[in-house]
């Protein structure tokens, strides 16, 4: 009788003691997406076929808290209104080409950007079917990235409304044709959906030769 007793007590502890459970998981999931962690789909070509149309990313929404982005990383941002194609406070995803800073120059004899006085090969630009390549860009450009901004591009070049794109339809507005930093969501890292093009979103190793400043005239 004692351990019967003793066994509908604990059951009933169990089941008062679960919506607590439950709350606390619901903050804790709540807390981790808005703060830490979150999962975003791909809904456009325009980093085809490093991202393609569905795949999901998980996104590092602390990173940025403690250092700004980098050349290289792929990063999800709030759209600037004139990027915008109606949805308010829309987000985008573009690879981080030039930081603030940054003389950022198409092209050089190789149809390669130029960064800081150093050309940059692109093996993760566009490629259909028929091994044809994207250019790096559609139009010659010289630009200066301004302070607390980024100068950044989908890498389906030609399907892209990026830094380039805005460029050109801003008449050369450079403040336009960039993004501010604090727009910055977080950092995507990892494809994680589907499993088929599970993969880490790791910055190529091209950019390691990229020197942090212009040369010197």
């Amino acid at each position: 009788m004692i351990d019967e007793q003793a066994e509908e007590k604990r059951r009933g502890s169990f089941w008062r003691e679960l919506p607590i459970l439950l709350g606390v998981a619901i903050l804790v999931a709540v807390l981790v997406r808005a703060f830490v962690l979150q999962t975003f789909y791909i809904p456009s070509p325009s980093m085809e076929h490093t991202l393609n149309v569905w795949d999901r990313v998980l996104v590092n929404k602390l990173v940025y808290d403690f250092r700004d982005p980098r050349r290289g990383e792929i990063v999800v941002f709030k759209a600037p209104t004139e990027w915008q194609s109606g949805t308010e406070g829309e987000d985008f995803i573009k690879r981080v080409i030039g930081v603030p800073g940054d003389h950022v120059v198409c092209c050089d004899d190789q149809e390669r950007l130029v960064i800081n006085g150093v050309p940059l090969d692109e093996p993760y630009i566009y490629t259909d079917a028929d091994g044809r390549q994207d250019p790096a860009a559609d139009e010659k450009f010289d630009v200066i990235v301004p302070p607390g901004r980024l100068w950044v591009m989908g890498d389906h070049r030609s399907a892209s409304g990026d830094s380039l794109e805005h460029w050109e339809q801003s008449d050369d507005n450079i403040q336009e044709a960039t993004i501010k930093i604090n727009s910055v969501v977080g950092r995507a890292f990892t494809i994680f959906w589907p499993v088929s093009r599970a993969a880490w979103l790791s910055v190529p190793e091209e950019f390691d030769a990229i020197p942090d400043s212009p040369p010197a005239n």
